[in-house]
């Protein structure tokens, strides 16, 4: 079967074949197993960063088309220009594949999700990664590509996988989750200390919308007589700031920024942590709590998205609200309490260890029937 890709994510070739950003290519890997080809519409870049990987197993076929924003208006003009030529590419590669597959919310996937209107008969899926929520404020084009993918006259033959199972959805919208890590992986949980230094680890892009700073902010105000620890994984415009913060405030023998670092690399920490913070504005499936909680790391999160219904209201994480003094009072009680905290790790390790790869492929494989 080929399957025709439209996404924003930009792909590089090398001589081992093509290239894109490592979770996205991660799970587009596990797609792989079930067809012949793909067939990807999506930028091109001309260097691989350090957090990619290669598809692998399938024959991959791209058809370039270059990214576009419409941030200002002269980005908006550069667009009107490009719009036309990147439609006539979504058509030509929805005409020849088998079954389509869109990744949103983006500004390619919001053409195909119009593209794909020409195309009735044809099997779809759409990966919407971005917050499913009814209510949440987002922008025009992400509630314009909600509306064009659940809407049943618009959109036929269409499976909508989101993260949550929200109220009041047409049948084209299917509850879903992601994985990263196989049945083969249940090993036994790690006997964690539960006192003094207390580690805790932020692992995501350093970014306004991920807050990185208000986790340092939210530390700083548990009081001096506590010892912490925490460890930053990831890289982004904010990283600069950080630092300079870190060093201001003389936090460098508590507060070490690692940058990207590889996937095991990620998984030795979240086995040795007691917490991961992670007070991000906007989410879909937040992966590494999933992945935290997989190895009873103990996620600290504000409530957006499916996040209440992953940390079961409370019961396996703290959900905060994103004032530093409250929030540092609940922590503080929270880790006051030993017991309790080796009950809520052990609770978020049992309920993630539900959502496996070999699950999560057996699922794309009805998906793809």
């Amino acid at each position: 079967m080929k399957m025709a890709i439209f996404t924003h994510v930009p792909h590089y070739r090398s001589d081992e074949g093509w290239w894109g950003y490592g979770p996205y290519v991660r799970e587009m890997n596990s797609w792989a197993k079930f067809t012949d080809q793909f067939l990807i519409v999506a930028p091109v870049k001309q260097a691989k960063d350090r957090i990619d990987l290669q598809y692998e197993g399938v024959d991959i076929k791209v058809a370039k088309i270059p990214a576009f924003s419409l941030v200002n208006l002269k980005q908006a003009i550069r667009a009107c220009w490009l719009i036309p030529g990147i439609v006539i590419r979504i058509y030509r590669a929805m005409k020849e594949a088998e079954h389509l597959h869109l990744r949103c919310p983006g500004n390619i996937g919001l053409l195909a999700a119009l593209v794909q209107i020409c195309f009735p008969s044809k099997p779809k899926t759409a990966k919407y990664a971005g917050n499913w929520d009814p209510l949440a404020k987002q922008p025009r084009s992400y509630r314009i590509q909600k509306w064009l993918l659940s809407n049943t006259y618009l959109t036929k033959n269409m499976q909508v996988l989101v993260y949550g199972d929200w109220p009041d959805q047409t049948v084209n919208v299917k509850p879903f989750f992601t994985a990263s890590y196989r049945d083969a992986d249940k090993q036994i949980l790690a006997q964690r200390a539960y006192n003094q230094p207390w580690r805790f680890v932020f692992a995501g892009t350093l970014s306004a919308g991920k807050q990185p700073l208000y986790v340092i902010k939210l530390l700083s105000s548990l009081g001096k007589k506590l010892e912490w620890k925490l460890d930053y994984f990831g890289n982004g415009e904010q990283y600069d700031d950080l630092s300079k913060y870190i060093s201001t405030k003389d936090l460098s023998e508590r507060v070490v920024l690692h940058g990207n670092v590889p996937q095991d690399r990620l998984k030795e920490e979240l086995k040795a942590a007691h917490f991961l913070v992670l007070p991000s504005l906007s989410e879909g499936w937040p992966k590494v709590l999933a992945e935290a909680m997989w190895w009873g790391c103990i996620p600290v999160a504000l409530p957006v998205s499916c996040v209440p219904w992953m940390l079961d209201q409370g019961n396996r994480g703290l959900i905060i609200t994103g004032d530093v003094n409250s929030d540092g009072a609940e922590l503080t009680k929270l880790i006051s309490d030993p017991v309790g905290l080796k009950t809520m790790s052990e609770a978020g390790s049992v309920w993630s260890r539900q959502y496996t790869m070999d699950l999560f492929e057996a699922e794309i494989q009805k998906l793809l029937k």
